[in-house]
């Protein structure tokens, strides 16, 4: 393969719709309130593309160093664990990477607090690094938290409570609790996608030693345990959109119902764990229809 195809398949860019929907829907809530920023939207679009590509690397390298990606995973090609580059390369990438997500990373802060006070600066520089801490350490080091169990936690509040909810603040330098509904709706819609790679590796991972949340339940509690996510996503939508009612134009987002519905249907019926690879690009492009949908709702 040529050097530029295997960056990008280590950079898995798929994921990357999953990633923008927070920044989007953040964005929407700000722009339905008339305080739209596009310094925000643009540099938290680039923050969010380098911390999802961060993490995806940090995973191609931890999965391979600690040899759960082997010949017997089922999900797309790793380069790290194929050879198709060196250890000492990804973590050059790695870097890389870091430093673009610290960049891009202080170029929004700046651009959502400007003449703020130091304090609100130092809050999110803290959320900041932690983000970028949190994607590293998801396979990386002696205990990564995704290997007992917590992966289904930090995507919750990292692509979901911090990433709608802090660039909804960033807009707007306010908040309100029932932000949180939409924000939690994109959160748990982003750990099925979660649940589904672990549904579909959890018998190399298992062997392996990587406890997810799956491996811990257990595949029928797991299949439950998707259904209750998406299911509890649509609801919480579904309140904002009441609490807030101004026009049936508000229900806009329930154009992803169906596709939402096809993917639990999917994952319920599933006896070949491969076949879940297809759903977890559908249920991707869902999150990211759901987000879109429902904040061309709230300003239209």
């Amino acid at each position: 393969m040529k050097s530029i195809t295997i960056w990008l398949k280590a950079f898995r860019l798929r994921t990357l719709p999953l990633a923008l929907s927070a920044t989007i829907l953040g964005s929407f809530l700000g722009h339905a309130e008339n305080k739209f920023k596009w310094g925000v939207f643009v540099f938290g679009t680039l923050t969010t593309f380098s911390l999802q590509i961060l993490s995806n690397l940090a995973n191609d390298y931890g999965d391979a160093r600690k040899g759960t990606d082997n010949e017997n995973r089922l999900g797309p090609l790793r380069v790290t664990q194929t050879g198709l580059v060196t250890q000492r390369q990804i973590r050059l990438m790695i870097l890389i990477f870091v430093i673009l997500s610290l960049v891009s990373g202080s170029l929004l802060i700046w651009a959502g607090l400007r003449d703020r006070n130091l304090l609100l600066y130092a809050v999110f520089f803290l959320l900041g690094f932690s983000a970028i801490f949190a994607a590293i350490k998801y396979t990386i080091g002696k205990k990564p938290y995704g290997y007992v169990g917590f992966g289904d936690i930090m995507v919750f509040i990292y692509f979901g409570i911090l990433g709608v909810a802090g660039t909804y603040f960033l807009h707007t330098q306010s908040f309100h609790l029932s932000i949180l509904l939409p924000a939690s709706s994109i959160g748990l819609l982003s750990v099925g996608v979660l649940n589904l790679n672990n549904l579909r590796d959890h018998e190399n991972d298992a062997r392996n030693g990587k406890n997810t949340l799956v491996v811990r339940m257990g595949v029928p509690w797991a299949k439950i345990y998707h259904v209750v996510l998406l299911f509890t996503a649509f609801l919480l939508g579904l309140a904002y959109t009441l609490i807030h009612f101004e026009s049936f134009i508000q229900l806009m987002f329930l154009l992803s119902l169906p596709l939402l519905a096809s993917d639990i249907k999917k994952v319920v019926t599933n006896t070949v764990p491969v076949e879940l690879n297809a759903e977890l690009k559908k249920l991707a492009v869902a999150t990211l229809l759901f987000s879109l949908s429902f904040g061309l709702g709230l300003i239209l």
